[in-house]
């Protein structure tokens, strides 16, 4: 401890004595800080608060059924894109700070440093701070609303723009999907018309078909060979049976019908009807029909007329009634019926073996065609999905423009711009104390440097300390009264010098506040 107070206090000494370099040192420190900090303006700061209100009512009631874009991450962009040149040029002329400038260079200047001085901050809670420091409260003032302006029309224009600018490409996509849609619709049409009757156009398989004409040309055959037995064995029994000859002759009053006939007709016309309500007059199940219900009308004309013949035979004295027995009419009817029945299979069968020949001519098609009518279908499957499928988007989209231009983001002013009246640290009272004590400092520090570099010995501790010489004695200096009164003179002479120091800071000081409320 003794050796730590004997270091001090020789430390001090040496300054004591060196203390008039200190003095001039803190002299000059004084004369440079206090004029660079009267040079120096007070700063003044403006700044506002606006509120982004990205939850309103009406975004959850239209979820799912708008587009709705991210607005947290929008807002959160034009945050940090916001104090860009462009916005900054804009800010210039808004304030009129362009009418301070008379170069370009000088221009580019301004905008450069007061992009760096226009501060955005927050976000967090959507709330955002926009500030500005200027030396003029006004300028900074108009600087703050500019931006302010800005940023909110910015959003609102933006997400407009990118709304409309989506609902415009969705609309071109949506035209140029309806004319590729019209024309694979039309190649399909064309496609069908081509190959009509043959596989791929949506009805049965081609094979199936095949095999299934196959089958019904068959169980035709089948129904023909037991219609034309059963004929034969008609005529074999018509031809065997004897008729019988009647005395009496029939009266000239005396109709006559074909009772077997006219059921038969019946029984086909019934069927006609039938079928003409399932199928077109192409089918042949009609065609049979048809054709059957004309051979049974001329058959039954024929028979018509042979009755009217025999009746007018029978006139005469010698006329005898021929085929009148009951079964040799019956036999005649079953034969016609038999005879129309094998006709209209006959008929059938030739339509089911055409369609079944035109089906093998065109066997060799149905790969090729059933490969190009899966890649048309595919095709317009395809266009017409993605053409439903931007419909959608299109109203989802123009339902998201109406909530974003009715119930969309709301930018709320909870501080308009506004000017704080005491200038932001440093002030100049501030810059006038930290040259005091920077005068201060110096003048410390340079009395330190030279006591330390124009090293003096005080006792005789220090010499031997330094020179590392052993101390053979001492001499003390007697002080006269002429020496004390110099070192008195001295003292007061610094003194003075110190108190002038300080009472020039003091007068600073009062002048600048003087100044500063003149000003206001």
């Amino acid at each position: 401890m003794d050796e730590l107070l004997h270091r001090v206090m020789t430390v001090l000494r040496g300054m004591w004595h060196r203390r008039w370099i200190g003095l001039g040192v803190a002299w000059l420190v004084a004369i440079a800080s206090v004029t660079i900090a009267l040079r120096m303006p007070e700063r003044y700061e403006a700044s506002a608060r606006v509120y982004v209100d990205t939850q309103t009512l009406l975004r959850p009631l239209m979820e799912g059924l708008s587009i709705q874009p991210n607005v947290e991450q929008q807002v959160a962009l034009l945050s940090r894109t916001l104090i860009s040149r462009p916005n900054v040029e804009k800010v210039v002329r808004m304030a009129d700070l362009d009418l301070l400038t008379t170069s370009a260079a000088a221009r580019d200047e301004l905008i450069d440093s007061l992009g760096k001085a226009l501060k955005l901050g927050g976000g967090q809670t959507n709330i955002y701070t926009i500030s500005y420091r200027d030396t003029s409260p006004e300028q900074a003032r108009k600087v703050v609303q500019s931006l302010l302006t800005i940023f909110v029309e910015s959003s609102l224009g933006d997400k407009r723009q990118d709304s409309r600018a989506a609902v415009r490409f969705v609309d071109d996509q949506i035209k140029q999907y309806e004319e590729s849609l019209k024309a694979a619709e039309n190649r399909l049409k064309e496609f069908r018309l081509k190959y009509l009757g043959v596989a791929g156009q949506g009805g049965p398989d081609y094979f199936g078909r095949l095999s299934k004409l196959g089958d019904d040309i068959a169980d035709a055959k089948r129904e023909l060979r037991a219609a034309e037995e059963s004929r034969d064995a008609y005529k074999r029994e018509l031809a065997g049976e004897t008729p019988v000859f009647l005395p009496e002759a029939p009266s000239p009053t005396q109709s006559f019908n074909t009772p077997a006939i006219d059921a038969r007709l019946a029984t086909l016309r019934a069927e006609l009807d039938n079928l003409n309500r399932r199928f077109t007059e192409a089918h042949p199940d009609v065609q049979a029909t048809k054709k059957n219900i004309e051979i049974l009308e001329e058959q039954r004309k024929q028979e018509l007329a042979s009755m009217r013949k025999a009746a007018e035979s029978a006139k005469g004295p010698t006329a005898t009634a021929v085929d009148r027995n009951p079964v040799f009419q019956q036999l005649r009817v079953s034969l016609a019926d038999t005879e129309a029945q094998v006709a209209s299979l006959r008929a059938k069968l030739a339509s089911y073996e055409a369609q079944y020949a035109q089906l093998r001519n065109a066997a060799r098609l149905v790969p090729q065609v059933e490969a190009e009518y899966t890649q048309l279908n595919r095709d317009y499957e395809i266009q017409k999905k993605v053409y439903e499928v931007l419909l959608a988007r299109r109203q989802s989209a123009t339902l998201g423009e109406g909530v974003q231009d009715f119930g969309g983001t709301q930018f709320r002013v909870i501080d308009p711009p506004r000017v704080f009246s005491d200038p932001v640290p440093p002030t100049r009272t501030m810059m006038l104390l930290m040259a005091f004590a920077a005068a201060l400092g110096a003048g410390l520090v340079a009395a330190f440097v030279a006591s330390q570099l124009l090293a003096t010995f005080h006792d005789a501790r220090s010499l031997r300390e330094i020179t590392k010489r052993p101390i053979l004695g001492m001499i003390t200096m007697l002080q006269s009264e002429a020496l004390g009164r110099l070192r008195r003179r001295y003292g007061m002479l610094f003194a003075g010098g110190v108190a002038m120091l300080l009472g020039a800071f003091v007068i600073v000081y009062a002048m600048s506040g003087v100044l500063a409320k003149y000003a206001a």
